[in-house]
């Protein structure tokens, strides 16, 4: 690749362009990363890390309420909102450092401006600059989607939420994924009158049926407000500086902020992929192939510009497996089977493998195992709420197929399981595993 200027030239810093650029210099390739915002992309900078955080934070007003059950004299508290808020972004600081830092470690150039394809190995520079690269890696992920009508202009996204002045006292979310729920939760518990609006009846579409109604339940009993069938017509900005959310067939909610948790859409306006011949589907996502290629032979994507899987570690996979297949000598896919998920709600859920609807989908019946109970410290502390496990098992082999929980800890305790779950272990397989007494996980190795 003498001919061109980079062996290898990533436009996006994210996860997955992070990962495809520090493997390919270590490979031996001349890489620049192009970078219009900050290294790090949606999970660092606006995305799961500062969100998680949030979560943290607000998982303390149930700790500190638990806490006196358990002895403490903990007196009332009050939360101030700049203290969380900034102690975050100072965090997705350091980490974005250690993301530059890695990336000049390894020899990455970092370039910190916008750039375009503007041919199958030419890439332009906001700056007006053109460089060549023998290979192209479009990685510059998704953006939240915005719902347009009257007024829409006063909500935020998740791009903007982390940056509030001030901690709203009456929270609309418009949506019912994954985004909608866990900030339901965040601002619910953090002390505001929460409102979540979704066009139609289901919550956390592709979730396990029981698993997303249980959370629905909860939700509820916490004081989380559920308007369904709705959509939005106009929001008025008051003299007061709130809003006035007018939806159709219901009366208008008045609120202090107005949050869009829509869905995501690959970000791949203005890139000039059309001009230099990759296709894009329906959705804008670009089309590759089972080794990231586009329709273009040089250019390559991974990520959520391609809208296979939008999560954080899987487009960290498609880096790897794109560095070491095109640069490394080393070819391999990443396995798209049995990929975790989880909702960091309140409580959390999580999930790996196949729904029962799923299941039953696939192979007519299932077999299903559950175990519906309440955690230990809930029962000290007086909580009513109870977590579900569920297992879904191949019904003449069987495999256990898939996993869904909702309660404390879930995500951390689904992690181990996924594995199992993976390598097609048996439900004998845990029915032979001695329990861990007492915790939330035996519950796994006790179903019946």
């Amino acid at each position: 690749m003498a001919d061109y200027d980079y062996d290898l030239f990533v436009i996006g810093a994210g996860s997955g362009g992070v990962r495809a650029s520090r493997v390919a210099a270590a490979h031996g390739a001349k890489v620049a990363v192009a970078e219009e915002y900050r290294v790090g992309g949606t999970c660092v900078i606006r995305g799961c890390v500062p969100k998680k955080l949030l979560v943290y934070g607000a998982h303390f007003a149930e700790d500190l309420a638990d806490a006196r059950r358990f002895g403490w004299n903990v007196p009332d508290c009050a939360f101030d909102w700049p203290t969380l808020r900034d102690n975050v972004l100072a965090e997705v600081s350091r980490i974005e450092g250690i993301y530059s830092q890695t990336l000049g470690n390894h020899g990455v150039e970092i370039v910190r401006e916008r750039a375009a394809v503007s041919g199958p190995n030419e890439v332009t520079l906001a700056s007006g600059r053109t460089v060549t690269a023998g290979v192209i890696l479009i990685a510059v992920g998704a953006t939240p989607m915005r719902p347009t009508f009257p007024g829409s202009e006063h909500g935020v996204t998740s791009n903007e939420v982390f940056l509030l002045d001030s901690l709203p006292k009456r929270v609309v979310i418009a949506g019912g994924g994954y985004i909608a729920n866990e900030f339901a939760g965040i601002f619910h518990e953090l002390g505001a009158a929460v409102t979540l609006v979704n066009r139609s009846d289901t919550i956390l579409r592709g979730y396990d049926e029981q698993i997303r109604d249980r959370l629905l339940q909860i939700s509820i009993a916490k004081g989380i407000q559920f308007r369904f069938n709705l959509t939005f017509e106009k929001v008025e900005r008051q003299e007061d500086g709130s809003l006035l959310v007018h939806l159709t067939g219901c009366d208008p909610i008045p609120a202090d902020l107005l949050l869009f948790a829509t869905g995501r859409k690959p970000l791949t306006e203005g890139l000039g992929l059309e001009t230099a011949g990759v296709v894009l589907d329906g959705n804008g996502a670009i089309k590759v192939d089972a080794d990231n290629r586009s329709s273009v032979d040089s250019i390559y994507a991974v990520g959520d510009v391609t809208n296979r899987i939008q999560l954080t570690p899987v487009a960290i996979r498609e880096g790897q497996a794109f560095a070491d297949t095109v640069f490394g000598n080393k070819p391999h896919r990443v396995d798209y089977d049995c990929v975790p998920s989880a909702v960091f709600s309140h409580p959390p859920m999580a999930g790996v493998g196949l729904t029962e609807a799923q299941g039953k989908e696939k192979y007519g019946s299932v077999k299903v195992y559950t175990s519906d109970f309440r955690a230990m410290k809930n029962v000290l502390a007086g909580r009513n709420e109870r977590a579900l496990y569920k297992m879904v098992v191949h019904p003449e082999t069987d495999v256990v197929l898939g996993i869904h929980m909702i309660g404390p800890e879930s995500a951390e305790i689904l992690q181990a399981a996924a594995v199992a779950v993976k390598a097609g272990l048996t439900k004998q397989a845990f029915d032979d595993t001695v329990a861990l007494h007492p915790s939330m996980a035996e519950e796994l190795v006790l179903l019946r």
